[in-house]
């Protein structure tokens, strides 16, 4: 079954882009939430695409940028019939963006067929863009929704594919190697992995944001433990201290946990807002040589720099097009200089600071555009790996330090 989102810009023009950040929650009569996926149809309307198992009255709450559209959460009817499907008050209303106009989607949207292949293909034209690898689908080499990147010293790319609920793993020159996750709610199985990170161990971390928990693997795949049960709301973005503590990004709750490997919690920061300490759905983590955690936060369109201790620092960034400033930035990572590289989502765009947050420069993607950049890392030969989300692929860069 599917319920159909349209959506305005500011001055209520119907929009005519996609990249609009959607979330769609289905809670069953039970209290538990349905399973359910929406659908980017890149024209401005989303669908919700979602299943029950048994007929009764559900509650659909839609939000855009994390606000709830007009109506919502609307009361849904099913009923198991041939000629009844669900009846959803007003759910196919206008949804009016709560932000200015939003996400300016710059990016151009190439078609499918110049890669029809989730192997490696090298970039026939001039830019930094080394290879991509993926094409959409759930095969080996191939994504519906990639989140999370993280790259091992051991040459490794891992890539957290929510929708298709595994990771899966290449090698620094992007041939597959492994993949690995089934799809569930016991301990163990993924329902929506968004972060990935690797513990200097070899463990893999994987922050499950509909589980609520953090799942932690061996190397090859073997599941080991989760942390954060109980305590987080929606983890989205993972990465790890150098003490070995894991740091979480909790994008629901809007703060930040910092674990040690066996769960206990080391310390919390952040609430929702704009101040400095505050964050609004905020995305993805990385560390510096000093311990610092960066965060990059999302609808605040800025980046945050705090100590090991969460006390805050600096931040940088604010809302638009120009050098240095975002439209909701997503992936993060840091070089051995401290310079800062962040994924600009919708701007589609990779920029680079340095540590103080003063713009350097952009990772030229002019040739084959990003079409919504979620998580990036430095990879152990000195390069930079993107998940282009829209685009169904990774993607390794040049990368100068």
């Amino acid at each position: 079954m599917s319920v159909t989102i349209t959506t305005k810009d500011k001055d209520g023009e119907l929009c005519k882009t996609g990249n609009a950040y959607i979330t769609a929650e289905l809670s069953t009569p039970d209290g538990s939430v349905a399973d359910g996926e929406i659908l980017d149809n890149k024209n401005g309307t989303y669908e919700f695409l979602y299943t029950v198992q048994k007929e009764g009255d559900f509650t659909l709450s839609l939000r855009l940028y994390d606000q709830h559209i007009r109506g919502s959460p609307f009361k849904l009817k099913v009923i198991r019939s041939a000629d009844v499907s669900p009846t959803t008050e007003g759910v196919k209303r206008r949804v009016k963006s709560p932000g200015s106009g939003h996400v300016k989607q710059k990016a151009v949207k190439r078609p499918a067929s110049m890669y029809s292949t989730g192997k490696r293909k090298e970039n026939p034209i001039e830019d930094d863009l080394i290879f991509r690898v993926g094409t959409k689908g759930r095969n080996k080499g191939e994504f519906t929704n990639l989140q999370g990147v993280a790259a091992s010293t051991s040459g490794k790319i891992l890539i957290a594919d929510s929708n298709n609920q595994c990771v899966q793993i290449f090698s620094n020159d992007g041939q597959f190697k492994s993949r690995f996750g089934i799809r569930g709610r016991s301990p163990g199985q993924l329902q929506r992995p968004t972060g990935v990170a690797v513990h200097p161990s070899g463990d893999i971390i994987i922050a499950d944001y509909d589980n609520k928990w953090v799942s932690i693997f061996s190397s090859d795949g073997k599941f080991k433990t989760k942390i954060g049960s109980g305590k987080l709301m929606g983890p989205k973005g993972v990465s790890v201290d150098r003490n070995g503590h894991i740091i979480v990004v909790d994008n629901k709750a809007c703060c930040v946990f910092i674990f040690q490997p066996n769960g206990k919690i080391v310390t919390r920061f952040g609430s929702r807002g704009n101040g400095d300490r505050q964050f609004a759905g905020p995305h993805f983590a990385a560390v510096n040589s000093n311990n610092e955690i960066i965060i990059t936060d999302f609808h605040n369109h800025s980046v945050k720099v705090f100590n090991q201790e969460g006390e805050f620092m600096l931040k940088f960034g604010s809302n638009g097009e120009g050098n240095g400033q975002f439209n909701a930035p997503t992936g993060v990572a840091v070089d051995s200089n401290g310079n800062i590289i962040v994924a600009d989502w919708g701007n589609s765009r990779i920029q680079v600071f340095d540590g103080s947050g003063s713009f350097l420069s952009y990772i030229n993607t002019s040739a084959d555009p990003l079409y919504g950049p979620q998580g990036l890392a430095l990879t152990s030969d000195g390069h930079v790996v993107v998940a282009d989300s829209g685009n169904h692929c990774f993607k390794v860069y040049r990368y100068l330090q």
